[in-house]
């Protein structure tokens, strides 16, 4: 979920080692040999595949004792590397007694640092370490793996031209997004070329070989769950026991996928609502019906008469609606939420929603001989700039301009139907990715039909972002491996908030059992708020 950014002055390009200094790779050649399995001999990978990673402490007082550290190296361009290399940062918990191999996680986004992601979420992957050393990681492009950026300026453009009544003139907020695209490949560099989940499962491949194991053992949430997918199909011979929580599509074009985060994240601030109306500190009254006319109220408001913040900037309500859908992604944060907007409401203190707005990620310190990017030196914007890069890298739809200002007004309609409060907001999604080159088909073509050990698939009922529709059609795309799991609760996947859900993937990971497909884990098993 893109956010309001800063405006701070980007940081400079992420150096990446080439052998062509000075020159850009042709990324959009790599991505389409790389789509059609014609990668480099396996002489050419064997120097990445045949590294060792050192660990040691993790140099951040922030950061949890027991994590440890380390970095590999990876291609820039797996079907010519030669032409330059990467490092990706990795971070782990040891096992707690002789490891039978490592467990990788992703956190999704795309955009999201794994490494951060595994700190912070220290108490729920102990369970893993009785048996495995659970590893995690910045994808290329992201966190202090040669991070992107669109500089923070042009990333603001971005939002600004996807921004509320911006949007009803679609010629110029084509015109901008092209000038946005540009600026993105300048500050990016070379790594923008090669983005995007195809590379990003070749990089788990030499992963999985570096940490010393034969298969692949995955734990993957939300864009990771397509992140999965996706190495299963290239790796099929290679895949361990793999979980994939809250599933992402394979399929739908973004139009379609932000129109599916419309109507689910209208379907979670409904179910919000219904819980803060039956409190009385809820600052909507207790009416649901009343409550939910007055987010729409709250939320048109504030884009006639932005509050200024802070920050140098006017708090708008598609940033509300932003921080909204932020707040809803579990149910833990319900309470957060109701607080923030009470502030809101009641003394115009914006802090609060600015806060859940913001939704971004910290860098992470380290050591000053670390080859990898400096603390300073990873982008404010690199959440967004990243999200934007992968999702665009991983779809081929490239609409002209023509057809997009057809198109916008219809799709306004749908979006606004979808959701009063979010329609607005996700309609960016549809046009983000003008004036980028065409992404991969490889996703939507060849991601399906898999020969590969059973897989298990969580879908949420009450998810904002991926809702359980995509679980049961990625279950069916991908064949008799899936095993799906349904999870009757509320939120942005299972793992994290019911104990059944968290039971049933840990056992899976560490016994190799299965629930029986179709099984359910109900809404009363959510009892780790």
């Amino acid at each position: 979920m893109l956010a309001k950014l800063s405006t701070r002055p980007p940081a400079r390009r992420p150096a990446v080692r080439s052998a062509f200094p000075g020159c850009a790779a042709a990324g959009a050649v790599g991505l389409v040999l790389l789509g059609a399995g014609l990668t480099a001999t396996n002489a050419d990978l064997d120097r990445f595949y045949d590294q060792e990673i050192t660990w040691s402490a993790c140099e951040a007082m922030d950061l949890p004792k027991d994590l440890q550290c380390g970095s590999i190296t990876v291609p820039l361009d797996y079907a010519h590397p030669e032409k330059g290399t990467l490092e990706l940062a990795l971070a782990r918990y040891r096992a707690s007694d002789e490891p039978r191999g490592s467990v990788l996680l992703n956190f999704g986004g795309p955009g999201g640092s794994g490494v951060l992601g595994l700190a912070h979420g220290r108490k729920d992957f102990l369970g893993l370490t009785d048996d495995y050393d659970v590893v995690s990681f910045d994808p290329r492009g992201v966190g202090r793996s040669s991070p992107v950026s669109c500089g923070a300026d042009a990333t603001g453009q971005a939002l600004e031209a996807t921004d509320g009544e911006e949007m009803s003139d679609p010629r110029e907020t084509l015109r901008q997004l092209r000038e946005v695209a540009v600026e993105c490949a300048e500050h990016s560099g070379p790594v923008l070329d090669h983005i995007g989940t195809v590379n990003v499962a070749q990089d788990l491949d030499v992963m999985r070989q570096v940490l010393g194991d034969k298969k692949l053992n995955y734990l993957g949430f939300s864009y990771g769950t397509r992140l999965g997918a996706v190495y299963a199909a290239r790796f099929p011979d290679r895949v361990g026991r793999m979980a994939l929580d809250g599933v992402d599509t394979l399929t739908e074009p973004l139009a379609e996928q932000g129109l599916a985060s419309a109507r689910g994240q209208q379907r979670a601030l409904e179910n919000f609502l219904t819980w803060c109306t039956e409190e009385l500190s809820c600052p909507f009254g207790q009416d649901p019906r009343d409550a939910r006319e007055q987010v729409v109220d709250l939320v048109e408001s504030l884009d006639e008469n932005p509050v200024p913040t802070d920050f140098g900037y006017e708090f708008t309500g598609q940033d509300l609606a932003g921080a909204i859908g932020q707040g809803l992604y579990t149910q833990e944060m319900w309470p957060l939420l109701q607080r923030a907007l009470a502030q809101l409401m009641e003394d115009g203190d914006t802090s609060g929603v600015e806060a859940l707005a913001g939704g971004g990620m910290l860098p992470v310190p380290q050591r000053a001989d670390d080859p990898l990017v400096d603390e300073e030196d990873v982008p404010l914007d690199n959440l967004p700039a990243a999200l934007m890069a992968v999702n665009c890298a991983d779809d081929p739809d490239r609409p002209a301009a023509g057809r997009l200002t057809r198109d916008l007004a219809r799709l306004r309609t749908a979006y606004e139907e979808a959701s009063p409060v979010f329609g607005r907001y996700r309609l960016a999604q549809v046009v983000l990715c003008y004036g980028r080159p065409k992404g991969t088909d490889y996703i939507r073509e060849r991601v399906k039909d898999l020969d590969t050990p059973k897989m298990l698939l969580v879908g949420t009922r009450g998810d904002p972002a991926t809702p359980y529709r995509w679980t049961i059609e990625t279950a069916e795309r991908l064949g008799s491996s899936a095993v799906v799991l349904d999870n009757r609760g509320e939120g942005h996947t299972g793992y994290g908030s019911s104990e059944c859900v968290h039971r049933r993937i840990d056992d899976f990971l560490l016994y190799g059992s299965l629930p029986r497909s179709g099984s359910s884990c109900g809404a009363e098993d959510q009892d780790r708020l």
